[in-house]
Formats: structure tokens, C-alpha cells, sequence
């Protein structure tokens, strides 16, 4: 299995390391910054390609782990191009384009897997394995945080910050736990959310709180920001059922946690969650991927499908903050909230 990853930055590194340590070879790597797809090609003893056309030609999987903007060009002539697809999260900048990467594949007959590495971190997997067998009974309410340092240490150059490439923060980093929230309760119906960017279009920071109701009657409340100090990144789940409750992280005794903005130029540029564990959950998730695209896994954790529908909670949340009214997730799909 060749293996082509698509873009230089953070994400395409991990990647890169993830698929190092599985039976597949690593046959080219291309990027718009020739000199890190050198760098990164020479550090995994394969070739840099001077453009994606060319790239394409040498792999069976495509590996896409460019800024968001560019996710429908190269998803849509991969499949075109009869190459399965590792897609990094989110998939697409609104439902429209998700919709139709999801489609082209599908007509083409290949595999398109989206990167929403959460339901591969263990104790997010864990709580979702603790529902399905009915130890908490139903589902009734879920909360989820995720709140980190604005990615690339707030540069105002930064892909993430020019919301027509990344969709911005809601987009970027809360589809994680819309998401999460629709793997554990089920579809989601509608999504009332707020958020500082609309009301403060210079804000240094973006922060919101959204409200998912779902098809079953639970609700899920989700927290996200890029408003931290650097390095800061905090997750958290509560799922509350009717028999019992699950928490992560556990209660602490630590009193108090006190924290300064560094600017050190080794810190990361972007926040991503870690596993205390030996085991790389990006790795977990990638030899999943692999056992897909090989046979040996019976069921995908992660479908096409699931990356569109979270696409259209996070569009539907985004368009729920800027007009202040619930938006349904429906209306997304139909086309009648557009974006």
C-alpha cells in the first residue's frame, strides 16, 4: 500500500510518523512549501513531489492533511483518480462541498476516511463503549469542553485565523465535539450557539458556547475557544445518563492552577490533545485506516458520512451565533442556510 501525504505542516508530520510504523510505504509527500515537504521526505527516506498531479500518480491512498480551503480540489481528483483517502478533519469548509466530496467518492468506489481523531483518544472511546453497553442508562445530558491557545501563537498571516480558509474556530476546533456529541446521543436536530468573534469582529480571541439537541431528546452543551495563554489546551467530557454519570478528568485536589503566556519560539504553533498513554491516538486512528483500507477491520469507526454530518452541526452552529436564532440541521443540508 503507497502511501501519499499531502501537505508539510504539524499535522503532516504526525501523520508521516503514524504511518511509519505500519506495513505500508510512504511514497511521496508534497506541499506548497517545497523546502518542508524536502525536509519532512527526507526525514521518511521517500520523495517530494513537485505538485499534487504528479503525486498522485505514485500512491494507492492520498493522505490530505492541507488548511481546510484546499480539502475539495484534491479530495475530489483523488477520487476522481480512483485513490482512497485519509482526509484530515474538518472535511470541508461548509455541508455544500462535504456533500459533494462524500458523493464523488462514493460513485467512485473508494474509501474516504475524516480525521476526527476523538473517537480514537482511549478515554473518550471508553466513555462511548460505557453508553453502548447501557451502564448509564439513557443519555440525557452531555457537556464537552475544548478550549486552547489561537493556533500559530495568534500570527495574523495564520491560514487559521482567515476564517474563508479555515471556517474559524467553531469549524476547526468545536467539530471535534459536535462531532463526539452525535457518535454519543445520536443525530442532532438543531444548534443554538454564541460566540465572541460576532459580536466583536476584533476580539484577539474567539470563545462560544453551543447547545445541540438531539434526534433521541438528550442535549449536548459544547465549550470551545482559542483564548487561552500559550501553551494551554483543556478537554473535558460529562455524559450524565439515566442510571449514572461519567466524568473525565476525574475530580482533582489540585487547588489551583496558575499560568503565564509563553513565547518561547520551540513552543507549538498549534494545540492538539495528547494521550497519556505509550500508544500515539493519531497512530490508533491511522492503523485503523489502515485495516480499512486493507480488509481487516469489519466496521469503519469513522464514516464519509459522519465527517459530512459534522460539517453541517458545525455550519449550522456558526450560522446560529451570527443570526442569534436556533438553526436547524436540516435547513443546512437542504441548502437553505448557506455559507
Amino acid at each position: 500500500m503507497r502511501i501519499g501525504i499531502v501537505g508539510s505542516g504539524f499535522m503532516g508530520s504526525v501523520h508521516a510518523q503514524a504511518w511509519s510504523r505500519l506495513p505500508v510505504t510512504i511514497a511521496g509527500i508534497t506541499s506548497l512549501d517545497h523546502d518542508r515537504a524536502q525536509a519532512l521526505a527526507t526525514q521518511f527516506n521517500t520523495s517530494a513531489y513537485a505538485s499534487f498531479d504528479e503525486l498522485l500518480n505514485a500512491v494507492d491512498v492520498v493522505d490530505i492533511c492541507t488548511p481546510t480551503y484546499l480539502h475539495r480540489e484534491m479530495a475530489v481528483a483523488a477520487a476522481k483518480a480512483g485513490k482512497h483517502i485519509v482526509c484530515e478533519k474538518p472535511l470541508a469548509l461548509n455541508a455544500a462541498t462535504a456533500r459533494e466530496i462524500v458523493d464523488t467518492a462514493s460513485q467512485m468506489g473508494v474509501k474516504l476516511l475524516v480525521g476526527h481523531v476523538v473517537r480514537f483518544f482511549p478515554e473518550y472511546a471508553q466513555a462511548k463503549s460505557i453508553v453502548e453497553q447501557g451502564q448509564i442508562g439513557t443519555v440525557a445530558v452531555v457537556r464537552l469542553t475544548r478550549c486552547s491557545f489561537k493556533p500559530s501563537r495568534g500570527k495574523v498571516d495564520s491560514w487559521f485565523h482567515d476564517v474563508s480558509k479555515s471556517g474559524g474556530m467553531m469549524l476547526d476546533l468545536m467539530i471535534h465535539d459536535f462531532d463526539y456529541a452525535r457518535w454519543l446521543a445520536g443525530d442532532v436536530v438543531s444548534v443554538y450557539a454564541k460566540n465572541i468573534a460576532n459580536r466583536f469582529a476584533d476580539a484577539p480571541a474567539d470563545y462560544a458556547l453551543a447547545i445541540l439537541t438531539h434526534a433521541s431528546g438528550a442535549i449536548t452543551h459544547v465549550e470551545g475557544g482559542w483564548a487561552y495563554p500559550p501553551p494551554m489546551f483543556r478537554t473535558s467530557l460529562e455524559i450524565a445518563g439515566s442510571h449514572g454519570l461519567i466524568e473525565h478528568p476525574a475530580a482533582s485536589s489540585t487547588p489551583l492552577g496558575f499560568y503565564l503566556h509563553q513565547t518561547a519560539e520551540d513552543m507549538p504553533t498549534i494545540a492538539v490533545p495528547t494521550s497519556p498513554l505509550a500508544e500515539d491516538p493519531y497512530a490508533v486512528q491511522l492503523r485503523h485506516f489502515y485495516d480499512v483500507l486493507s480488509g481487516r477491520a469489519a466496521q469503519e469507526r469513522i464514516t464519509a458520512e459522519d465527517g459530512f454530518e459534522a460539517v453541517c452541526i458545525a455550519q449550522a452552529a456558526i450560522e446560529s451565533a451570527r443570526s442569534g436564532k436556533p438553526v436547524m440541521v436540516e435547513h443546512v443540508k437542504q441548502g437553505v442556510v448557506r455559507r
